[in-house]
């Protein structure tokens, strides 16, 4: 088997048919496509496509909405809120969940910042600008260590989790705030 075919986290190879248990193989199936993994006995095609994420940069009163993550991959890093889209979820659902779950904030999405997405990662990161609805205190769920609003000059740029992160932080103030 292709060992360039590999989970998500890369971790883990697929090795049986998800419709029959059979063994998959590592094909061609198309001339123009890269090898994929082709159960020889019901010719089922297992296609590792990529994960969708969203995130959203929510702003009050001039201050961003970053947590500090409480898992890995980047436990201890700052991020903005987001996450995996569920499957038949839309993009704008899945950010608000996601504010609601992360900091225990109401957003309104608001424009589409950016797409972000590397070679070689299954990741996909759509980012929305979004404003944070009301005053409540932001306080971080099961998956953040701490919450804090930071004004642009506080940013904790050493300390982001992820380039994703990183590059949307950067557009939006280049955008929104005329800065970086």
């Amino acid at each position: 088997m292709d060992h360039n075919l590999r989970h998500d986290d890369g971790s883990h190879l697929y090795r049986h048919c998800p419709m029959c248990g059979g063994r998959l193989e590592s094909r061609v199936v198309l001339q123009h496509d890269p090898p994929r993994l082709v159960c020889p006995a019901c010719a089922f095609v297992f296609y590792l496509d990529p994960k969708v994420a969203v995130g959203a940069i929510a702003s009050r009163d001039g201050g961003l909405a970053l947590l500090r993550r409480a898992i890995e991959p980047g436990y201890g890093k700052w991020v903005f809120p987001g996450g995996y889209v569920d499957r038949g979820e839309t993009l704008e659902h899945a950010v608000r969940r996601e504010a609601l779950e992360e900091i225990n904030a109401d957003i309104r999405v608001g424009p589409l910042l950016n797409v972000y997405s590397y070679e070689g990662r299954p990741v996909i990161v759509i980012v929305f600008a979004a404003e944070l609805i009301g005053g409540g205190a932001l306080h971080g769920g099961a998956e953040a260590l701490e919450v804090r609003l930071f004004e642009p000059a506080e940013i904790p740029w050493d300390e982001l989790a992820f380039r994703s992160t990183r590059e949307a932080l950067r557009d939006y103030l280049e955008r929104w705030e005329g800065r970086t």
